[in-house]
C-alpha cells in the first residue's frame, strides 16, 4: 500500500516537472520569437531610418557660405567688397562657464567691454549651440597667442570669416546702405520664407540701400560639406563637398567720382542732389548729406558711436535724397507754365502787371522785398521768377485741374526707384485732403489755400528724386523713365550679364512748341536772371531755376529775417537745372537746407556739376573751399582735369581696434523729414 502511494506521488512530481519543463520551454521560445521579430523589424524594416540616424551621428553636413558680390560704380570702381579676417569664437553649448571662460580667455587675447556687451546681445538673440564671435579680426600675434594655450580653451576655437568692407567710406552710404547681423525679426522670416536653407551659416543680411534692395542676388549661393566626426565631436575627415557659388556683382550708373565731388562740395551742409540722365533714367549721383560711415555698422557699432548718430540734429541717417520732403519753392514755377500752356489757361504772351503783391479776399500774398517787377509775361515770370504771376495763374487754374496736370510728371507719387523706403511726398488736391484730414471743417479745401501752391508753397512737399525726375521729363520733351541706380548684373561664375532694362514709360504728349518756350525761359535764367552770375563764363548752354522755401512760416505782417532766426528755421536754396540745353543728358534737382537764395547755395553746386558731366573738370582747391561756404558764384581758379583727382576716404579694409567694432547694433529707423510750410514768401526775384 505504501509502495503504491510513493508510485503516485512520483508520477505527479513528474507530471509536474514536464509541466513547468514545458512552461520553461514556450517562455524561452516565445522570447527567442520576440527577439527575432524585433531584429526583423529594425534590420528589415526599419533599416533605411535607423542607417541614416547612425549616419547622421557619424556625419555632420556643414554650411559654406558664399562670398558677397562685388558692388561698383559706372567705371568699375570697387564701392563694396569683403575682406577675410580672423575671430574667436565660443559655443555656449559646450562650454561650462561662460563668464569664468571669457575672464580666462582676456589673459590671453584682449576682450574689451564693448566686446562683452555684444557677445552678452548675440547670446540672448541666437541659440545656445551657435558659435558665437567674443573677439573679431584678430592680429596675426593674437592668433598665434591662442593657438598655443588651444587646449585650455574647450568650445573656443578660431575661425576665418569674411567681412564686408567699404573701401571709400563715407561716400555713397545713403546709395549703398550697409550690412548687419541678421536681428530676430530677420531670423524669423528668413525661416518661414523658402530661401530658410540658403542661409544656413549667414550671420549678416543687406539692412538699407542697394545692400537691402539687391540682397537676393548679392548673397550668393550657400555650399555644403559632409565631414565625419569622432565621438568627440572632432572632425576626422572630409567625405564631399558642394562649394558655395558667389553673389553677383553689381555695377550701378552712379559716377562715384561726380558723388564725391559734389559730397565735398557740401561740406557740412545738410541736403540733397539727384542727378539723372533724361535719356535713360540712369540716376548719376544720389547724394544726401550729412552722411555715415558703413563700416561702423558691418560688425556692430558701438552704442557711443550709435548715439552720435542717431541723435545728431543733422540726422545722418536720414536719406535726404529718398525720404526728406521740400516746398520746391520756385522751382516749381516752370511746371506751372507747362501746365498753363498745355491747359490753354494762358498764353505766353498775356501780360500780367507785377506789382509786388498779389490781393486775395483780405489776404496779401507778398514777392520777396515786396518790389514789382511791372509787366511780365510767361517767358519773364520764369526769368525774373515773378511771384504774383503764379499766384493769379494758380488762382486761375484751381488746385485739382494743378493736380491733374502736375501729377503725371510724378510730383505726389514714388518715382520706382530700385531703393527701399522712398517716400510719396505731397501734391494736394481737394480729395487729398479729404482722406488725410480726420475733421470736417480741416478737410474743407479753401481758396486761398490755391493760392501759394503757384509758387510752390503750402501744401507742395517733394523730394529732391522726385524734382530730378520731374525735370528729366520736362528736360526731354515729355519723355519719361523710371530712375534707376542699376545699371548691370553679373554672374562672376558664368559671367553672364544682365542689363537692367530701362524701356521708356508712356509720354505725357507735351506740345513741342511748349516745351521748347519753357527751355528757352531756363535758359534766360542762368543768362539773365536768378542764376546769371554762377553760369558766368560757362562754354555750354543750360537751363535753370532757383528756388527758395521756407522751412518756417511767419506771420502776414511780418518780414523775414534770417538774422533773427536760428540756423535751422531758415530759408532752404534749390536749384533745378538740365545741360546740355540743345541734347540734355543730365538733370539734377539740388537742395541745400537753410542756406538761403537758390542763387547763393544750391545753383553754384550744380554749376559744378555740369562742368564735371560735360566738360570733364573738376574745381579748383580754391572754389571748392568757396562753395562748401556757400561763398562762391561762377568757378574761381583753374579747373582741373576730373580723372586726375584721386577718391578721398579709406582704400583697403577699415583698421580697428579690439574695442571698434563691439556694442549694440540697433537699427536706424527710417524717418521721414517734412519740412514745415507757412505763409508764401516767395524767390529771390531781384537777386540776378
Amino acid at each position: 500500500m505504501a509502495g503504491v502511494t510513493e508510485l503516485k506521488n512520483l508520477e505527479a512530481e513528474l507530471g509536474r516537472f514536464r509541466g513547468r519543463l514545458l512552461a520553461a520551454a514556450l517562455f524561452v521560445l516565445i522570447g527567442f520569437s520576440l527577439v527575432a521579430a524585433r531584429l526583423v523589424w529594425l534590420q528589415v524594416y526599419k533599416y533605411e531610418e535607423l542607417a541614416t540616424r547612425a549616419e547622421a551621428n557619424r556625419i555632420a553636413v556643414l554650411p559654406i557660405v558664399p562670398n558677397r558680390g562685388l558692388v561698383v560704380d559706372r567705371n568699375g570702381i570697387v564701392l563694396a567688397n569683403n575682406f577675410s579676417a580672423y575671430t574667436l569664437e565660443i559655443n555656449p553649448a559646450v562650454v561650462d562657464d561662460l563668464e569664468a571662460t571669457i575672464e580666462r580667455l582676456s589673459t590671453v587675447v584682449e576682450i574689451g567691454t564693448r566686446d562683452r556687451r555684444r557677445f552678452k546681445r548675440l547670446l540672448e538673440e541666437g541659440k545656445s549651440f551657435e558659435s558665437l564671435p567674443i573677439r573679431t579680426k584678430l592680429s596675426d600675434e593674437e592668433v598665434a597667442r591662442f593657438t598655443a594655450r588651444r587646449f585650455l580653451f574647450p568650445g573656443v576655437e578660431i575661425k576665418a570669416r569674411l567681412f564686408r568692407n567699404y573701401p571709400l567710406g563715407e561716400i555713397g552710404a545713403h546709395v549703398l546702405g550697409y550690412i548687419g547681423r541678421i536681428n530676430t525679426a530677420e531670423k524669423e522670416a528668413l525661416d518661414e520664407s523658402d530661401n530658410a536653407a540658403n542661409y544656413r551659416g549667414t550671420d549678416y543680411i543687406g539692412k538699407l540701400g542697394i545692400e537691402q534692395r539687391y540682397e537676393a542676388e548679392l548673397h550668393g549661393i550657400t555650399g555644403f560639406e559632409e565631414v565625419e566626426i569622432s565621438a568627440g565631436g572632432r572632425a576626422v575627415r572630409r567625405l564631399r563637398s558642394n562649394p558655395p557659388v558667389p553673389g553677383h556683382k553689381i555695377t550701378l550708373s552712379i559716377d562715384i567720382r561726380l558723388q564725391a565731388m559734389i559730397e565735398e562740395l557740401f561740406g557740412d551742409r545738410r541736403g540733397a542732389l539727384v542727378a539723372i540722365d533724361p535719356r535713360s533714367g540712369e540716376v548719376l549721383a544720389f547724394v544726401s548729406k550729412p552722411t555715415f560711415d558703413p563700416n561702423l555698422f558691418v560688425d556692430g557699432i558701438d552704442a557711443d558711436s550709435w548715439r552720435e548718430l542717431n541723435e545728431s540734429i543733422d540726422k545722418p541717417l536720414l536719406n535726404r535724397a529718398l525720404r526728406g520732403t521740400y516746398p520746391p519753392g520756385s522751382t516749381f514755377k516752370p511746371f506751372m507754365a507747362m501746365a498753363a500752356l498745355q491747359t490753354g489757361k494762358r498764353d505766353p504772351h498775356t501780360i500780367i502787371f507785377d506789382g509786388g503783391t498779389f490781393q486775395f479776399g483780405n489776404h496779401t500774398f507778398r514777392s520777396h522785398g515786396d518790389h514789382g517787377l511791372g509787366p511780365v509775361d510767361m517767358y519773364r515770370s520764369i526769368v525774373k521768377s515773378s511771384n504774383v504771376y503764379y499766384y493769379s495763374l494758380a488762382n486761375e487754374m484751381g488746385v485739382d485741374l494743378m493736380y491733374e496736370q502736375l501729377s503725371p510728371f510724378g510730383f505726389g507719387r514714388k518715382t520706382g526707384i530700385d531703393l527701399e523706403g522712398e517716400v510719396t511726398g505731397v501734391l494736394p488736391s481737394t480729395a487729398w485732403k479729404r482722406k488725410t484730414y480726420r475733421r470736417p471743417e480741416q478737410q474743407k479745401w479753401y481758396a486761398g489755400e490755391t493760392i501759394s501752391l503757384g509758387i510752390g508753397q503750402g501744401y507742395n512737399n517733394f523730394t529732391m528724386l522726385q524734382m530730378a525726375s520731374a525735370l528729366a521729363t520736362l528736360a526731354s520733351g515729355g519723355q519719361r523713365f523710371k530712375p534707376s541706380l542699376v545699371r548691370e548684373i553679373e554672374d562672376v561664375v558664368t559671367h553672364e550679364k544682365q542689363t537692367i532694362s530701362r524701356d521708356a514709360l508712356p509720354s505725357l504728349g507735351l506740345s513741342p512748341e511748349h516745351v521748347a518756350l519753357v527751355h528757352h525761359a531756363l535758359y534766360g535764367v542762368t543768362q539773365e536772371g536768378t542764376s546769371a552770375r554762377v553760369f558766368q563764363g560757362a562754354s555750354y548752354k543750360s537751363g535753370g531755376k532757383t528756388g527758395t522755401a521756407q522751412a518756417v512760416g511767419i506771420w502776414q505782417n511780418e518780414k523775414y529775417d534770417a538774422r533773427k532766426l536760428e540756423e535751422h528755421k531758415r530759408d532752404h536754396s534749390l536749384y533745378i537745372a538740365f545741360a546740355p540745353l540743345e541734347a540734355p543728358s543730365i538733370a539734377l534737382a539740388v537742395v541745400v537746407e537753410n542756406a538761403g537764395f537758390g542763387s547763393e547755395a544750391a545753383a553754384p553746386i550744380a554749376r559744378r556739376v555740369f562742368d564735371y558731366a560735360v566738360l570733364g573738370l573738376y574745381p579748383s582747391v580754391e572754389d571748392v573751399a568757396l562753395t562748401r561756404q556757400g561763398k562762391s558764384s561762377a568757378p574761381v581758379g583753374k579747373p582741373r582735369p576730373a580723372s586726375a583727382i584721386p577718391l578721398p576716404g579709406v582704400m583697403g579694409p577699415v583698421p580697428q581696434g579690439p574695442d571698434s567694432a563691439a556694442g549694440a547694433q540697433p537699427e536706424p529707423a527710417a524717418r521721414e523729414l517734412r519740412v514745415a510750410r507757412g505763409p508764401a514768401r516767395g524767390d529771390e526775384t531781384h537777386r540776378p
